[in-house]
């Protein structure tokens, strides 16, 4: 599993115009290559009068699968400038519908180029990029005379507090990198003196918003 990546919110849609054509980027995160075509079986459905509905997707940890469909429009000027923004952005498991309804103004292969990339590069902007962190779920069970100055210590760290249960002890769970358990056990253990259980809990991907 990766250590961190990153990918775009559930589901989101933006349109521009260019030269009397609407272009409607939909954006979609698919984890397997039957949910990105079935999306874009959706996005086509609900489109059915457009001119085209051209698509691209990267699937998989290491991008194994990488389809582009230019719908269409001249071979290259579509599919083709949407799947090289996603590999730009660095993006997994994305797929892309750009809907077309033709305006009457033909824009030429270099024109087409350019607003498919640029309808996919809003698209994205407007749904929003998430990175995903593996991270490990650190059970600290603790006294509740520990969990004032736990609780603070923690919220003024860089560690995110997961919950709390409040049970016969607390139990505190909080989200750590991989690389980092050794040191955040370490550092329980110093903050109470030893009178902390430290538990490993599951494995998942923590999602944060990604700025560039």
């Amino acid at each position: 599993m990766l250590s961190k990546y990153l990918t775009v919110k559930e589901y989101g849609e933006h349109e521009i115009i260019i030269q009397k054509s609407r272009f409607i980027a939909h954006v979609k995160r698919t984890e397997t290559e039957q949910d990105a075509q079935e999306f874009i079986q959706k996005i086509k459905k609900k489109h059915w009068n457009a001119t085209h509905n051209c698509s691209a997707y990267l699937i998989g940890e290491h991008d194994q699968i990488q389809k582009a469909n230019d719908d269409g429009e001249p071979s290259g000027t579509a599919g083709v400038p949407i799947l090289e923004v996603l590999k730009k952005r660095q993006l997994k498991d994305t797929t892309v519908v750009v809907t077309r309804y033709f305006g009457g103004i033909k824009l030429g292969a270099g024109g087409l180029i350019r607003a498919y990339g640029k309808a996919t590069s809003e698209g994205l902007d407007a749904t929003g990029i998430v990175q995903r962190r593996l991270v490990q779920v650190m059970q600290v069970k603790i006294d509740y005379t520990w969990l004032g100055k736990i609780e603070k210590e923690l919220r003024a760290s860089e560690y995110k507090i997961k919950d709390i249960h409040y049970l016969d002890i607390v139990q505190v769970e909080v989200y750590v990198d991989e690389s980092q358990i050794n040191t955040f056990s370490e550092w329980m253990v110093e903050l109470t003196n030893g009178q902390c259980t430290i538990e490993k809990g599951e494995t998942l991907y923590l999602e944060e918003d990604f700025i560039k």
